[in-house]
């Protein structure tokens, strides 16, 4: 089951990644809670009829629906804020650093000191990441303090996924706190920002493939696979989705993937396996 669990968690990664493409989208008219709103509001309602009737009433299943709500608001949104004032590039780079991050919340919160493994493979991921994101120049924008701040709270989700949601039933509590984070968007988004650019063509396409794939199908694999793989695992297979990213940027958008990009590649590939072997020398073998 935890091999399935990481094989259904990469795929979350390919998901995402090219998810990417349709935030730049919305980026472009200047929409960050109206997209998120809809999007994660339209998701919620599509897992509505898969969600499984007749099960026990199980105790908590709101209280932490809400939490995961309310935590998934300010890392949806800080991240597609900040992407009005960053490159897409820093925005993928700076995300990606909840691999940093979840480990120490999980220490921070619950007293789990991380493996030394886990160390090693999280800090070469960020390495990794950071080459293939920036090419290996990074250069400072005005909203990469909103997208730093924004990858603690994924962290976060990180954590709260593997913690607590693991304990439901993960379609219903998937639905429930897409319901939370789409209300809240979209009451901001009520108030900051223009409901008439949503019509746009563009932006109908980028709300539709964010709220079916990168939402409804990834984010609810993303709660099925924590619950068989531990967050930190979790969010290194997931920072694979920097290489998606910039695959589906150089197949759709022609850009071009250089050397040190390729680089990174391998190194997020390496860091991602590495963090897999933890196990493997404790394993006696038979005699």
């Amino acid at each position: 089951m935890r091999l399935k669990a990481n094989l259904t968690l990469f795929g979350v990664a390919i998901i995402w990644g090219t998810g990417f493409i349709t935030q730049g989208i919305a980026a472009k008219y200047q929409l960050a809670y109206l997209f998120n709103g809809f999007s994660f509001i339209l998701a919620s309602v599509i897992l509505i009829p898969f969600i499984p009737h007749g099960r026990k009433k199980q105790p908590g299943l709101w209280k932490w629906m809400l939490v995961a709500g309310l935590v998934l608001f300010f890392a949806a949104a800080l991240q597609q804020v900040g992407i009005f004032y960053t490159k897409i590039a820093n925005a993928g780079f700076l995300t990606s650093l909840y691999i940093i991050f979840t480990p120490f919340l999980l220490w921070i919160g619950f007293r789990e000191k991380p493996h030394w493994m886990d160390i090693l493979a999280v800090l070469g991921a960020a390495l990794g990441v950071f080459f293939l994101s920036t090419a290996g120049s990074f250069k400072v924008q005005p909203g990469d303090g909103l997208e730093l701040i924004g990858s603690v709270f994924w962290g976060l989700h990180f954590v709260i996924l593997g913690k607590f949601a693991s304990k439901y039933e993960p379609i219903s509590f998937a639905a429930g706190h897409f319901l939370v984070s789409g209300l809240l968007n979209l009451l901001m988004g009520l108030v900051l920002e223009d409901p008439g650019q949503l019509m746009l063509l563009p932006v109908v396409g980028a709300v539709a493939y964010r709220a079916v794939l990168s939402i409804g199908v990834g984010y609810t694999l993303q709660v099925w696979g924590q619950h068989h793989t531990p967050p930190t695992d979790a969010a290194l297979i997931l920072s694979m989705e920097a290489i998606f990213a910039v695959i589906a940027a150089w197949i759709i958008l022609n850009q071009v993937l250089l050397s040190i990009q390729v680089v990174g590649c391998v190194i997020i590939l390496i860091s991602v396996l590495f963090s897999q072997m933890k196990g493997v020398h404790h394993v006696i073998p038979s005699q």
